[in-house]
């Protein structure tokens, strides 16, 4: 078999759309489908699962799938190592992933003081949910991920590293004309009568879980598809709502910030691969540690 039939299904099932992996691999969508077919007739087996969104892999697709990225990721390392026999190290890109609070400055910034010490380094950031970014690290996308163990948590999996970095405080996010601007901490008792807006499960359970302890049921009247979506409708007063406190200096400017008594937290770590880690992932996470460290709310 092709090491290039196998990319495609990966890159397929990673997708979950022929059409986009066709984008992205800059080649016909016929083009993907036949090497998916070839590959199926090679293994006797259907990969993919059509559905009115686009394709998943069978279960015999998902055991394909992970056996396939693991010999691309070992085929990849092979032909750095050549050329690097060949030409002298080469610079290695960094691939981080963080979740969209952390990605808005802790991260970015944590990057900077990293190319301020090393030098140039060429460097991504994806911006995710803590669960997608876990995967994109299991299958060798990214170098890093910082992510947090709001609910439903993490997972334990041998083959990633899991290092705490700090604790972030969860606070409520205002508009900035509200009557609690400037104040603070505050009960969440003063908020009782507020409409609130969530945009994902794991803060909204934080939100639900707190008001609970407090003996108030939170009233989620809206839903955002994002973050920034989420602080639209309280830049507009439309509610309020419960947020990280490592975005609080990357807010809007019509947008503030109110601390809690007893606020809920939620642990921030670094994942990485245990195989091959990059090297400038370690002192990338010391940088970030310094940051808890240094202004741990």
């Amino acid at each position: 078999m092709e090491l290039r039939g196998w990319r495609t299904f990966v890159t397929v099932c990673r997708l979950g759309s022929l059409s986009a992996a066709a984008v992205a691999l800059h080649r016909t969508q016929s083009a993907v489908s036949r090497q998916i077919a070839g590959l199926e007739r090679e293994l006797g087996v259907a990969l993919l699962d059509r559905h009115a969104r686009g394709v998943r892999p069978t279960p015999a697709g998902e055991v394909f799938r992970r056996h396939a990225q693991a010999t691309l990721d070992e085929a990849d390392r092979a032909v750095r190592a050549v050329r690097e026999a060949r030409d002298g190290p080469a610079a290695r890109p960094l691939a981080v992933g963080a979740t969209p609070s952390l990605a808005a400055g802790v991260v970015p910034e944590a990057i900077r003081a990293l190319l301020e010490r090393s030098g140039p380094l060429p460097w991504s950031l994806l911006p995710a949910l803590s669960a997608s970014l876990y995967d994109r690290v299991l299958v060798g996308d990214l170098d890093l991920a910082v992510v947090t163990d709001a609910p439903p948590g993490l997972p334990h999996v041998p083959r990633v590293e899991r290092r705490f970095l700090g604790l972030d405080e969860m606070v409520v996010a205002l508009p900035a004309g509200h009557p609690l601007a400037g104040e603070g901490p505050v009960p969440l008792r003063a908020l009782a009568g507020e409409s609130w807006v969530e945009d994902d499960d794991g803060s909204e359970a934080l939100l639900r879980q707190h008001a609970a302890r407090a003996g108030l049921v939170a009233r989620i009247d809206l839903a955002a598809a994002d973050l920034l979506g989420k602080l639209a409708l309280v830049a507009t007063g439309h509610a309020v709502a419960l947020v990280p406190g490592v975005l609080t200096r990357a807010l809007r400017t019509d947008v503030t910030t109110v601390r809690l008594v007893d606020p809920p937290t939620r642990g921030v770590y670094a994942v990485t691969p245990r195989r091959d880690p990059h090297p400038a992932a370690a002192p990338l996470f010391d940088l970030l540690a310094s940051h808890f460290a240094a202004d741990p709310a």
